[in-house]
Parts: structure tokens; sequence; C-alpha cells
């Protein structure tokens, strides 16, 4: 009886350990077709309400006690996939999903489950579908992903046509974009009418511009992260387009089928091809202008554990021009390089690492020469980078984020140089800088009760400007009276600190639930902008014993609720934002590269507040939305308008944005966007006089006045022939019309005198001048 007993209670105990212990189960959610990771993928354990999402790299973990436990498995755009998994033991599975027909995945914006506008902490983050970028109406036949994210709210753009955008009252350096984790200093091509990003070769964008996750950091307004496509693993794919001013070709397939895969993506403008016939002679032979960019990416999977990505992007713009009649030309060359190599390693089911090295390269080069006199200016910046960031999933309630990351820069000024003859003449006022930039980070996503979720985070950041440096001590002349030299490596300046990042969620129910945020910034580099040159003179610069760090502080809080089965998302958001050490250009700058831009410099402080409300019908033949901003954006500056405070270059009182698509068959999609803004603030001569028989101008306070309001009407629409057949080859057509009723909108004012003043018939006459009337466009696309 004795031995029973005792055998009794070790199976008992031994079954209560059973039913205690608890089992994980890991692996990636893929695309069936091609093998691309799904980055968002949505795991729902039935009968809990957490949730797991995948990584950036499609990786997920779930724990769960022992026992059978039905997952759900969704992406949208993919057919959710439903299993019922028995946690006897620790296991490893992809899971591969099935992408819907065209019909509903071509035109439905934003990532991840439907209830996620409701469900997540995170606040003001969009993630946008290439899918939906592309039904979009385009400029001049080419799909942009920047001026797609222009239309949402609390997103506004530069300017007529920029891809250019400030978010929620900051500046364009306030913008960390990043492209497969690779800084893009500069996003534009063709003067900022384009952005860099081939939409051929991106798999996914997101955007957050509020309640920023400890894991990106160095800028105060929104990120831009941006991933390229890892390249078909099963068969080969090309992808070609013909537009009216560029064409792009992609090519993508396996190198060793499910083990790794390459993409190569290529796009190339046409303009210069256009233009020769008409300066194939005259003055003006040799002038033109045309960009470039390829995007390529190769990645293999050496273990079940180890997976290593090899990508780049390379683009170039070029603008010459040639007048034969006065002996002078020019060129302007500018451009981007980056490379990243990515090494992932799963340590353990729930261990998963990345470990990144970049580098990055922007330049800008403005080459002339007339007769026997040439000159050359540049600037640029490049960067090496290291990081390493872990994806520790402690539970289901609990995901945790940590890692630290490098980065050396290095800041190449305005540097002139020239030659008259055979004297060459290259002045050493300008000097490079150098700095270091360390950053530690961890975030924890807590899922504290079916009704509260908590994400908060902490990160430490560190900047040093390092030598070799020779700062100058100057009088009240600017004269410079003494010298500190620095060796290389040494420490001229160092700053740092602490950046909380908190995020709070509250369910109502099922349908509703209540965000607030609130989150610092540090940002060590910064784009000093001229606006009274039309050079482009804007430099990037680093925090130095001049110039100090930017830092930002936003509160945010919103209402969130999702209508009739979540076929519609609304979210209601309000704002408040604090910048401090904002930079400007002193009054009556002119660019001067025999002198240090710092010297030129003035700080001051900035502040941003506003309202956002996003309506967005996600499912059915007709979705899209509808995005409106209310909103201001000051600056204050002791040194400029007279130490009071004006409103910022971005600031935008009302701003709506209205998007629809609709497919009306299998052969046709058709597509919509309406856009109203506030005119842009700008500063105008408000009296004229003559000095010396000279008339003079004397302008109002810093952007007192406001251009005519923005409005455009775009459409577009997509036929794609049904073959009776079915066929490897598939094409489709995209016909767009880019301001319907030709509206007429401003990109600057100027003024004109007609008559003279001796005979008292002077007048002076504000004109207008606009860029773009209506432009229909046709691009054939084609996919085999």
């Amino acid at each position: 009886m004795k031995y029973c007993i005792t055998a009794c209670f070790v199976f008992v105990t031994a079954l209560s350990s059973f039913a205690q212990q608890k089992f994980t189960l890991n692996g990636y959610v893929k695309d069936s077709l091609t093998g691309e990771t799904l980055i968002g993928a949505n795991i729902a354990v039935t009968g809990q309400s957490t949730g797991i999402t995948t990584n950036q790299y499609g990786f997920f973990s779930v724990t769960l006690p022992g026992g059978e436990h039905h997952l759900i498995f969704s992406y949208i755009g993919y057919q959710p996939q439903e299993t019922v998994v028995d946690f006897n033991d620790n296991k490893t599975v992809n899971i591969l999903l099935v992408p819907l027909s065209a019909v509903l995945n071509n035109v439905t914006v934003l990532a991840k489950k439907r209830e996620n506008n409701v469900k997540t902490a995170q606040m003001g983050k969009v993630e946008l579908s290439i899918a939906t970028v592309k039904a979009l109406p385009t400029f001049l036949g080419e799909s942009d992903i920047l001026k797609s994210l222009q239309l949402l709210p609390g997103v506004r753009n530069a300017g007529e046509g920029n891809a250019g955008f400030y978010v929620r009252g900051g500046g364009a350096d306030q913008n960390l974009i990043l492209l497969d984790d690779a800084v893009v200093y500069n996003t534009g091509h063709l003067f900022g009418f384009f952005s860099v990003f081939n939409s051929d070769a991106i798999k996914s964008l997101s955007l957050i511009k509020g309640g920023m996750p400890a894991q990106y950091g160095g800028r105060l307004s929104s990120v831009i992260d941006i991933a390229m496509k890892d390249g078909n693993v099963n068969k080969p794919e090309i992808d070609a387009g013909i537009g009216l001013i560029a064409s792009r070709f992609s090519i993508q397939g396996p190198i060793k089928k499910n083990k790794a895969s390459y993409i190569l993506s290529a796009r190339r403008t046409y303009i210069d091809a256009l233009t020769a016939p008409a300066l194939a002679s005259g003055n003006y032979k040799g002038s033109g202008y045309y960009f470039y960019d390829v995007n390529a990416k190769i990645n293999y999977q050496f273990s079940n554990n180890d997976r290593l990505y090899l990508s780049g992007y390379f683009g170039r713009d070029k603008f010459a021009f040639n007048n034969q009649e006065r002996s002078f030309k020019t060129s302007i060359p500018w451009g981007n390089a980056t490379g990243t190599l990515r090494w992932n390693h799963i340590f353990s089911k729930k261990l998963f690492a990345n470990t990144t090295l970049v580098y990055n390269d922007y330049n800008f080069k403005f080459n002339g020469a007339q007769n026997d006199f040439a000159f050359n200016l540049s600037s640029g910046i490049h960067d090496l980078n290291g990081k390493i960031d872990f994806d520790y999933y402690a539970s289901p309630t609990h995901k945790v984020k940590f890692g630290a990351l490098y980065t050396y820069h290095t800041f190449i000024p305005s540097v002139f140089s020239g030659s008259q003859d055979s004297t060459k003449f290259t002045p050493n006022s300008a000097q490079e800088k150098y700095a270091n930039e360390y950053a530690f980070y961890i975030q924890d996503d807590w899922d504290i009760s079916k009704a509260i979720r908590l994400d908060y985070g902490l990160r430490y950041s560190l900047f040093q400007q390092v030598g070799s440096y020779k700062s100058y001590t100057t009088d009240a002349n600017g004269n410079k009276t003494d010298s500190t030299i620095y060796s290389k490596g040494q420490t001229v300046k160092t700053y740092g600190g602490l950046e909380p990042r908190f995020t709070v969620r509250v369910s109502i129910n099922d349908n509703s639930s209540i965000k607030a945020g609130i989150t610092r910034n540090l940002q060590y580099i910064h784009l000093v902008s001229n606006a009274g040159t039309t050079l482009p003179t804007d430099i990037w610069v680093p925090s130095t014993l001049l110039v100090k760090p930017q830092i930002g502080w936003q509160y945010a809080a919103g209402y969130f609720r999702n209508f009739n089965n979540n076929m519609f998302e609304t979210s209601l958001e309000l704002y408040y934002k604090t910048m401090q050490n904002q930079i400007e250009y002193k009054e009556g700058y002119t660019p001067n590269t025999l002198t240090d831009p710092e010297q030129s410099f003035v700080f001051g402080k900035g502040w941003s507040y506003g309202a956002e409300l996003f309506i967005n019908k996600v499912k059915g033949r007709f979705t899209g939305w509808v995005g409106y901003t209310l909103s201001w954006s000051w600056r204050k500056f002791p040194d400029l308008n007279q130490g009071l405070k004006y409103p910022s270059h971005y600031d935008r009182r009302h701003d709506l944005s209205v998007v629809g698509m609709y497919t009306i068959s299998a052969k046709w999609k058709v597509s919509s966007v309406f856009i109203f803004g506030t005119g842009n603030a700008i500063s105008l001569p408000e009296r004229f006089y003559f000095i010396g028989g000279v008339l003079t101008q004397q302008y109002s306070g810093i952007n007192q006045y406001r251009m005519k309001p923005y409005n455009r009407l775009d459409l577009s629409a997509t036929y794609t022939p049904t073959p009776k057949k079915p066929r490897k080859r598939t094409t489709n057509w995209v016909f767009s019309i880019y301001n319907v009723y030709s509206r007429l909108n401003p990109y600057f004012y100027y003024f004109s005198q007609e008559g003279s003043a001796s005979n008292g018939t002077l007048n002076v006459s504000a004109k207008q001048v606009s860029l773009f009337p209506i432009i229909p466009s046709v691009t054939w696309n084609l996919h085999f």
C-alpha cells in the first residue's frame, strides 16, 4: 500500500509539473509564392487577449502552457491560416500564407490585423502597402512612396510636386528615413520632385509620427522605416515599366531554391534624351538633366538559425547647363550610396538577434567654368555604422527589445576650390568635422491585462565631436585671435542624455480604446537651410562646441474606434511638441565658403500643437481614407524677427486629404486624390522707397503673409487585360491625370516694376509663379 501511495504521489506530481510546464513555438511567417518574410504578421491565440507580431525579419516566438492551442496567423492581403498546435515540446515551424486575389490586395491600405487600430499601444503609426502606393494617381507616371505618405494626417508636403515632407510642425531634417537600416540623407530626385525610392524594390514601409519606440533615435519628429524586397526564393520574376519620363526594370529569383535569393532593380529618366534634339545645336548644346538609381540585394540562409543579407542603394542626379555664347558651363551631380550587411541569428527559441554594418555616403558637387576660370564646390556626409538588436519573447504578455549602436560621422562642409589659367587656389578655412555617436536602449511591450497595454522604453545616447579639429577664439568683430588644436580622435565636445519613451492603451470595449504617450528625443546632427538662395546650400552639420543638440518632447493622446465589424477605422489624436536648440541662418546671411557656416548660425526654440482626424475604410470594393489636420507651428529666435515669435515655414493651419480607390471589375480599377491646404507662410516686402535713385524694399516680419490656399484633384485608372488562357506574362496600363482642373497653385511670388519713377508712372505689382497645370500621363507595366 505504501508503495502504491508513493507511486500515485509521484505520478500526480509529475502530471502537475507537466501541466504547469510551458513550451515555445517559433519560426517565420512567409509569402507562399515568393518566400518573402512578412513583417508585422499577426499570431493570435484563441481564448487569449494577447497576440504576437513578427519582427522586421518575419520571425515570431510564442510560449504557452503544455496542451493544444488554436493559433491564427494573419496578414493583410493574405488568406488567414488557422492551425491547432500541440505544445508538448519546443517546436520550429515556418508558416506560409497564401496571397488573396489581386481584387483584394491591390486596393488595401495598412497592414496587420484590422483590430490593431484599437488593440496596440503604438500611436501615430501607419503602415502603407506598396500595392496602395501603386494604385494612387501618379505625377508624371512615377509612383512615389513619400508623396503617398503626404496624404496622411500630420504629414505635409514641402511644396508643389515636391517629395519632401514635414511631420507635426518639425523640420525636414527631423525625419529619420531608413532603407534596410541605412540612413538616407537626401531623399529627392529632380531637386526634390521625386523620391529616391523605387517602389518595385520595396517590400514594406511604415511611418511613426508619435510614440517613437526606443530602438529609434537621432531625430525629433518621425521615423520612416523602409524594407527592400529579399528576392523570390522559389522562381525568377521580372518587372518592368515605361512611363512618361522614366523607365524601370527589376529582376529577382533564387540563387539556391529556398536558401538564397537576389533582387536587382534599376530606374532611369530620359529627360535628357527627350530634350537633346532641341539642344543639339545653338548656345545650349550639352545642357540636360537625368537621374538614375539602382537597388540590389542578396540573402543566404546557411543554417536553420542563421541568415545573411547584403543590400545596397546607389543613386545619382546630374544637371548640366552650357551657354556657348558666354563660354559658360556648369555641372551639378549629387546623390546617395548605401550598403548594408546584416546577420540574423537565433540564439534560442525566445531570443533573436540581428547584427548590422552600414556604410552611408551623400555627396553634392557644383562645378562651373567660364573661359579660363573654373571653380568647384562640394559638400557631403559619410557614415560608418555598426549595431546589434535583440528580440526576446519572454512570454505572450512581454516582448523585450534591446540593443546598442555606434556611428562614426564625417561631415564635409562647403569646400571651395578654383583655378585661373595655371593658378590654383584652395582656401583652407573649411574643416571636415568628425563625430562618434553611441546609443543603448531597452524596450518592453507589456500586456498588463486585457484592458491595459504598456509600451515603455529607455534610450541613452552619447555624441562626441572629435579631432582632427582646430577651434578659434574670435573678437567682437569676428577676427581670429587664438586657436586650439585637437589631434585625431581627441574629444572636442560631448553631449548625451536619457530618452524615455512611454505609450499606454486602455481599452473601453472590443471596438474602442484611448491611448496616450510621452517621448523625449535628442538630435545631434542638423540640416541647415538658407531660404534666401536658389542654390542647394543646405548642409548637414554636427553638434559642436557652438552647436547644441536639438531636444524634443512630444505629448500625445487619442481616441481610436472601429465601426461596422472593423470595416471603418477611425482615430482622433491630439499632440503638443516642444523643440529646443533650433538652428537658422542669421538675418542677411549670404553663402560664404571661406568661413565656417557655424559662425552664421542663430539659435532659438520651436513648438507645435494640433489635432489629427483619420477615417479609413479598409474593406470592400471601395476603400480609401479621409485625413484632416488642424495645427500650429511656431518659432522664436532672439536674433530673428526682433525676438518675436513667428509661424514656421512648415506651419499649415488646415490640411485635408481625401483618397478613394474603387475596383470596378477584374480589368478596371480607379482611384482619386483631393488635397486642400492653407497656403505656405512667407515674408513679403511691405514698403518700397528710393535710396540714391535705387528702388529698395522693406520686408515684413518673418512669415507674416500667406500664399493662396493649395488645392488639387488627381485621377487614375488602371487597366489589366485578362487573357482567355492563363499566361506567365501579365501587363497593365496606368492612366493618370495630375491637377485635373488645372489649378494654378502658387510656387513663389515676385514683384515686377513697370514704368518710370522719373515721370511718375512707376508701378510695382506682385506676380505669381506656378509650376504645374493639368498633366496627363500613361505608364505601361509588365510582369512575368
